[in-house]
């Protein structure tokens, strides 16, 4: 009978029969591969603490050594008293199933043994079709033959204590725990290596039927006969003296429960600010293509694939970033900044004066009467993307754009002392006649690049962008890492438009503060640009680094940062050198004319630091993305929900303290670094 069973393809002859084995033989190789699916832990720098996990199946996979015996000998007791002398398919097993199935003319019973049962958990967790999920698990007679042939073949493989392992990693326990790692930390908040006979009879019993048996419901009257029953088995097969076992069945069961985090919105309360954070590195790792062909791919490896990831954020600049936002949670100004690391592209801080939170159900309600009462969407509870890493357009970044046009002119050879005598309206011959004026009278006159970009002198820009063409400041904004995400903007940025995109200059297309952080970061590291990236670390369930293929075919690790030069040293330091004007620091080869927009940057930060204001037309954002060599950051504040609603000049500077702050309590105890100066030949 057993014969029969195990060997149904005797009656297939020929090439069927062959080919059949061949199958049967390449499955079990696959089993013997398979991992079931694993959590994925976000940790913060220190590489220790975890701020939160994501997963489908909480589990994490444990080593047979790692497991008290007492929960190895609970589940032989409970599931397969034979386990150590069959050899895969218990003969006594099958023949008691055989009768009490012919009797009841059903499946009553299954006569799985451990790797059996392990054969089937190992098919469904493998499958990629529906299809294969059904053949895994839908109760036939087919389907047990199947295992039963793919168990025999499986023992020929594999030890006795690689097949225990590998089932209580896999077997289901309820309330979220799969495996015997999550089970003793949710049911009993420990560890499978502390696991008492109790502890473990308890969890063994679970298997069978975890709702029916579940302990952590309000009887457990059922889930204490069940576990009294592995007790007396433990007993039976020697694992427990009876007098033990007695003891054992007259202890209550006593539970610790654990609900482990499960995503962004579990973030510690603590690290609230970091919930934006988890968030902008869920978006980050659904582009990556080391990861999946597509979206869903990627996020289902992040849920499924045990990775470790450690952040590349820096504590002290987060608290810092964090503590130095100018406005409320209250506000319905959004007031976020960004910090990036120049040469690597790391980003060290992002925070934002939002909590991060699904419910939504506190926020006030919109008081635009044309929109009617709505919930507000970005305040104070959200988990918009509002700081960048995700599909939010941004906000418009002003003047803060004028670097692009003079970056441009100075790789292309424009020397810093290129002189316009900017008048306080400007009509444009290439831009279709268009007149931009200046914010006011005083910024008329002479002006360098220096000077220019101090005191943010509109009709000097656009003239400077006429110079050097509009698409090549529009294309090195791209080679920075600036997106357009509004029909608008792609519209301005298309081949045929952009050569007559005048108004790019002054900062009429949006960006997000990581984008524009980024950006400036690549003039810090002398024109080096290295793509955003919040990680330092990336590593495999196995501990070894996360690597991809290059289209040259080299592997790199995912973790490690992505460069490339875009524009020569000597453009960036000359942008750089122009750009400590706008800040009230003192520039190593010119004159800034006398004054500038924020002044007292170079006083708050205590050591060499470059940058630049922006604002839009009625003040309805504004910005300012500072730099020293070591840091860049990039502060906004703006109305997410209704651009129209201006912030005023009254909080304009808000963003300007925010950067130089930041800045300087992050940066605080480091040696002071200085910029280095252009050349003689770009000074002009």
């Amino acid at each position: 009978m057993i014969a029969a069973l195990a060997y149904p393809m005797v009656a297939v002859t020929g090439l069927g029969a062959k080919a059949t084995a061949h199958a049967t033989e390449h499955k079990t190789k696959l089993l013997t591969k398979a991992l079931p699916a694993e959590t994925s832990y976000l940790y913060l720098p220190d590489g220790k603490t975890v701020l939160t996990m994501f997963y489908e199946e909480y589990r994490q996979y444990t080593k047979l050594s790692d497991m008290s015996p007492n929960i190895q000998q609970a589940i032989v007791a409970a599931e397969d008293s034979r386990f150590y002398q069959h050899k895969g398919v218990d003969p006594k097993g099958v023949v008691r199933a055989f009768v009490a199935n012919a009797g009841s003319g059903g499946v009553s019973q299954g006569a799985s043994t451990l790797t059996m049962q392990y054969v089937r958990m190992a098919l469904r967790d493998s499958a990629t079709t529906p299809k294969e999920v059904q053949e895994a698990t839908q109760q036939t007679s087919l389907r047990k033959i199947r295992e039963m042939r793919l168990a025999m073949d499986l023992e020929k493989e594999l030890s006795k204590e690689d097949i225990i392992e590998r089932y209580l990693n896999s077997a289901y326990f309820g309330h979220r725990a799969y495996g015997i790692y999550a089970a003793s930390e949710i049911f009993f908040s420990k560890t499978p290596k502390d696991l008492t006979p109790v502890e473990a009879a308890t969890l063994a019993g679970l298997v069978k039927s975890p709702s029916q048996y579940d302990p952590a419901t309000s009887d457990q009257k059922e889930a204490t006969a069940r576990r009294n029953y592995v007790l007396d088995r433990m007993s039976q097969l020697g694992y427990l003296s009876p007098d033990a076992a007695t003891a054992a069945k007259g202890e209550p069961i006593r539970l610790k429960l654990t609900d482990p985090p499960n995503d962004c919105a579990a973030v510690p309360e603590k690290y609230n600010s970091w919930g934006f954070i988890c968030d902008y590195v869920k978006n980050w790792w659904s582009a990556q293509p080391a990861f999946g062909e597509n979206r869903l791919e990627r996020m289902d490896k992040l849920r499924r694939g045990g990775y470790r990831i450690v952040l590349s954020i820096d504590p002290k600049i987060q608290e810092a970033a964090q503590k130095n936002l100018g406005a409320g949670t209250g506000s319905p100004f959004a007031n976020g900044i960004v910090l990036s690391e120049p040469g690597t592209g790391r980003v060290k801080a992002m925070a934002v004066n939002r909590t991060y939170s699904l419910d939504l159900a506190e926020n006030p309600l919109s008081s635009n009467p044309e929109a009617g009462p709505k919930v507000k969407a970005n305040y104070p509870n959200t988990v918009a993307p509002l700081l960048g890493g995700g599909d939010l357009p941004g906000y418009q970044a002003g003047s803060t754009f004028k670097m692009f046009p003079m970056l441009a002119a100075l790789n292309a050879g424009m020397p810093l002392s290129t002189s316009f005598n900017a008048p306080h309206r400007y009509q444009s011959a290439i831009y279709d006649g268009w007149a931009p004026t200046n914010a006011s009278g005083a910024m008329s006159g002479m002006q360098t690049m220096w000077s220019g970009f101090g005191k943010s002198v509109n009709t000097y820009f656009v003239w400077l962008e006429e110079r050097v063409g509009a698409d090549k400041a529009v294309r090195l904004a791209e080679q920075l890492g600036l997106r357009w995400r509004t029909d608008v903007d792609r519209e301005q940025a298309s081949p045929s438009k952009v050569k007559k995109w005048g108004a790019f200059t002054l900062g009429v297309s949006d960006a997000t503060p990581l984008e524009m952080a980024n950006a400036y970061a690549a003039i810090a590291a002398d024109g080096m640009y290295c793509e955003a990236i919040p990680v330092q670390g990336i590593f495999n369930r196995d501990g070894t680094p996360t690597t991809y293929s290059t289209a040259s075919g080299i592997s790199r690790e995912v973790a490690k940062p992505r460069c490339r030069q875009v524009v020569t040293a000597d453009a960036a330091r000359a942008a750089t050198d122009a750009a400590r004007c706008p800040t009230g620091d003192t520039p190593a080869r010119g004159g800034c004319g006398g004054w500038s927009t924020a002044d007292s940057v170079r006083g708050t930060v205590g050591r060499p630091v470059a940058g630049k204001t922006g604002t839009t037309d009625s003040t309805r954002s504004a910005w300012f993305v500072g730099y020293t060599p070591e840091l860049a950051a990039a502060s906004f504040i703006s109305d997410p929900d209704n651009p129209f609603n201006a912030v005023g000049d009254g909080q304009s500077q808000i963003p300007i303290s925010a950067v130089a702050e930041t800045l300087r309590d992050g940066l605080k105890g480091k040696p002071t670094r200085q910029f280095t100066p252009p050349s003689d030949a770009i000074v002009g």
